[in-house]
């Protein structure tokens, strides 16, 4: 079965700048794109409420996804776009759907420059449990304004895709995803990776700056090493490598401000409780104004 860029829509600005980031993409890679809407089982106490109509809510929610997938439509006139309205609970129907499609895109709200953004529970369960990357893009500009309506098809941004890399464990799901993306976009790869402050720096020791050096070189050439193959398998992309010292989510948070992409990775834990997604992955989808990916791997 052919897949596609799926896109999980609802009646916000996030989700319509998600339905647009992944039209693009569909095109790059030259895959049907498919919009989704989940319409949750009728709670009993609403289905007895005299004001509540279920077949006006079917109707409404099949005439957004209508609307979203014409829009696409006019300004994507060579784009396969289909709709689908599914009924379950949301996370749950959104990771069945990512297992069938290539990569799933989801809308993310803003709170501000100062308050980061807003990833709901249900974002937050679909990126620990998929199984396929899922994206999660912003709506405009850093803000938590309501009123604020998403602009006709602006394009993903022209800067660098940003991988945030453990050299330690290099995780090749994450590592192809990043540098094909930084192919089909036509932009710089920036591959970050960071490695700890050494415990002696903390007491000004005598011989830290040369243990400084030296643990610098060779983490660079660690992160040189690991990226080696990638280099030679996708010979057109420009590598910009950033090993840096410090904490991992800060590093990784101010090396993505002009990114247009940013691509980290999830271990998939098929035997844990909860979202367990690590402090680097929740600071990026909290703190990243970029649409971050999110790359599952063994």
């Amino acid at each position: 079965m052919s897949r596609t860029v799926t896109a999980g829509i609802d009646d916000s600005p996030e989700s319509r700048a998600a339905a647009e980031w992944a039209a693009h993409e569909a095109e790059l890679r030259g895959l049907p794109l498919k919009i989704v809407y989940v319409q949750e089982p009728t709670p009993r106490m609403a289905a007895r409420t005299p004001l509540f109509d279920l077949d006006s809510y079917r109707r409404w929610a099949e005439r957004m996804a209508g609307e979203a997938a014409t829009g696409i439509r006019g300004r994507h006139p060579d784009l396969d776009v289909s709709t689908a309205q599914l009924t379950g609970t949301v996370a749950d129907v959104l990771c069945e759907a990512a297992g069938d499609a290539e990569l799933l895109v989801l809308g993310s709200r803003g709170l501000g420059r100062l308050g980061g953004f807003l990833v709901g529970s249900v974002s937050l369960a679909v990126v620990a449990r998929a199984e396929r990357p899922v994206v999660l893009v912003r709506a405009g500009e850093e803000t938590g304004d309501a009123q604020r309506t998403e602009p006709a098809g602006t394009p993903p941004g022209t800067g660098a895709v940003v991988l945030g890399l453990d050299v330690d464990e290099p995780a090749e799901p994450l590592l192809e995803f990043a540098f094909d993306a930084a192919a089909r976009h036509g932009v710089p790869l920036r591959a970050v990776h960071v490695w700890p402050e050494p415990p002696t720096s903390f007491y000004r020791f005598y011989g830290d700056a040369e243990l400084y050096d030296d643990l610098q070189r060779g983490q660079a050439t660690l992160l040189t090493e690991v990226l080696r193959p990638w280099r030679q398998k996708y010979p057109d992309v420009e590598v910009i490598e950033a090993s840096r010292c410090g904490s991992a989510a800060q590093v990784l948070v101010d090396q993505s401000h002009d990114a247009c992409l940013v691509a980290v990775g999830r271990r998939i834990r098929t035997r844990s409780f909860g979202f367990h997604l690590g402090h680097v992955l929740h600071s990026a989808l909290h703190h990243i104004a970029a649409p971050v990916a999110v790359v599952p791997h063994g």
